[in-house]
């Protein structure tokens, strides 16, 4: 079975692992704190899961989710994730993060940083504009009527389509929005940011979205 190395267990990280625990994926969790502070969450989650280092769950992972805050990247481990998909769920909280010239102007994205701290990864975006809550009960089956949709952007196609199936297996439809460098288009305070949408509102928010705020 495929195992997901997640770094990073606060709000997003548990609840992917919730989720993916429960639709069958093996997972391997880590948090800035050591593994002995995840005891509780992984009795939770049951024999499918371990707490672990970062660096053991980058190891570990056929693929990752990276989910800590934008201020902290430089901490993830590179050389476990060469050659992985990494998908990422940051948003750029400036008052967490402090102020980042190259996204107030426009310049970069938040994942095109992480792409960029990981040259041997495959990033792409994933989970970053929905509620942590709804992860684990906004997903219904493949054709129901007015189904979510979550974007993904990447700069590798098989990143993409990873995110799509990922997507899908957890309730969810998917837009993709291209490469990392339209990412921003689903980031914070942007019309696609946070609000339910099926695909075709998705597909719209998208497209009104402003580049600087």
């Amino acid at each position: 079975m495929t195992t997901i190395g997640i770094i990073g267990a606060g709000h997003i990280g548990s609840q992917v692992a919730r989720k993916a625990v429960e639709i069958g994926y093996d997972v391997v969790i880590s948090n800035s704190r050591g593994p002995e502070t995840l005891g509780d969450l992984v009795a939770e989650l049951g024999p499918k899961a371990r707490a672990a280092t970062a660096a053991e769950a980058a190891a570990a992972g056929d693929f990752a989710v990276v989910t800590v805050p934008l201020k902290n990247i430089g901490d993830i481990p590179a050389e476990p994730l060469a050659g992985k998909i990494v998908v990422d769920t940051n948003n750029y909280y400036w008052e967490r993060d402090g102020r980042i010239a190259a996204l107030d102007n426009g310049e970069a994205t938040t994942s095109g940083m992480l792409q960029d701290l990981l040259p041997q990864s495959k990033v792409a975006k994933g989970f970053n504009h929905i509620m942590y809550t709804q992860i684990t009960t906004d997903g219904t089956p493949a054709g129901t009527d007015n189904r979510r949709a979550l974007a993904t952007a990447s700069d590798y196609p098989e990143a993409a389509e990873l995110v799509t199936r990922l997507y899908d297996e957890f309730g969810f439809d998917t837009v993709n929005i291209g490469p990392l460098s339209e990412s921003w288009r689903v980031e914070r305070d942007r019309p696609a940011y946070g609000s339910r949408q099926n695909a075709e509102e998705l597909r719209e928010n998208l497209a009104k979205a402003p580049r600087t705020l």
